[in-house]
């Protein structure tokens, strides 16, 4: 998969909108869109610019041009790169999907891979991989013989589990996230894989995790009837989830990630036939310097 296109490929372009990130910063997100707009004119083909323009519109209060520039962006990278259907579910232009779409989310973290550790440990507070872990050791169990750690990342959930699993195999979407995870030398196979479309035909797991990644999926209905057709006998599902607060399943929230409700969560796991063994609220990290709420969940087969 190509990476966005950062540059228009104008010179002149370019510089018209370094010139608008400027006014932007600066505050002046209705200037900045204007000068956006004139850098668009010479280069009309840009579209991660189209995407920018409807960020800055959208600061800017103009919503419908907003809608505008992300359709525009829409059209030119339909498989959605920068994620402009998301934003125009957001401010009601689309309907919600259930799902983000696959590119985006590939996206996000080929261009993340290189800072995603120093960001989310050291400017976030980053807590899932601990919670998790924790969570499963309170359950009695301190050795699996296969673990699989899905949407692994660079691999901070696997060095957690690293010391407690016989053989370890982590999936990802992102070429670029599992390169920084084969750095660390803890997996024993590391394979780039879709989470909406998982496939596996190894072993039967007696642990799989999700750390940090339902909350890109949305609709959790595929993902829970795939992980309760691989776990063997008395197998736990360790998984994250943002907090939903109101109302409903699942809900796009504007950071563009899902939070998810613990009413459907307990439904979903049951209707798969997994008990939940743990499930408690905790703050995952921060966003914007305001703490993410999510619950920790441990699923598992009843015992025979």
């Amino acid at each position: 998969m190509k990476p966005l296109q950062a540059s228009s490929g104008d010179v002149l372009a370019d510089r018209r909108a370094g010139y608008a990130e400027m006014l932007f910063s600066s505050g002046d997100h209705a200037a900045a869109a204007d000068l956006m707009r004139d850098a668009l004119d010479l280069s009309p083909g840009w579209a991660l610019g189209w995407f920018r323009l409807g960020e800055m519109r959208e600061a800017a209060g103009a919503l419908d041009a907003a809608a505008e520039a992300w359709t525009t962006a829409l059209e030119l990278d339909p498989r959605d790169r920068p994620g402009a259907a998301l934003k125009l579910a957001l401010i009601g232009r689309a309907p919600s999907a259930e799902t983000s779409s696959s590119a985006f989310v590939e996206a996000l973290f080929d261009q993340y891979a290189d800072t995603f550790d120093a960001a989310l440990v050291e400017k976030l507070a980053y807590r899932v991989p601990a919670l998790l872990s924790d969570a499963i050791h309170m359950q009695g169990r301190n050795t699996f013989r296969l673990a699989l750690d899905l949407g692994c990342g660079t691999g901070l959930m696997g060095e957690v589990l690293r010391p407690h699993v016989e053989r370890l195999e982590g999936f990802d979407i992102s070429g670029r996230m599992l390169a920084k995870a084969r750095a660390r030398a803890i997996y024993d196979r590391l394979e780039k894989a879709d989470l909406q479309d998982f496939r596996y035909e190894g072993g039967r797991p007696d642990l799989i995790v999700a750390a940090d990644v339902l909350i890109y999926l949305g609709a959790l209905e595929r993902v829970a009837k795939t992980v309760a057709g691989l776990l063997s006998p008395g197998g736990l599902f360790a998984f994250s989830v943002e907090r939903l607060a109101r109302e409903g399943d699942f809900a796009l929230q504007p950071s563009r990630r899902y939070a998810h409700s613990e009413p459907y969560v307990r439904r979903l796991l049951g209707e798969n036939g997994l008990d939940v063994l743990w499930l408690e609220e905790h703050v995952l990290r921060l966003d914007r310097g305001e703490p993410v709420v999510g619950l920790i969940v441990v699923a598992s087969f009843p015992p025979p």
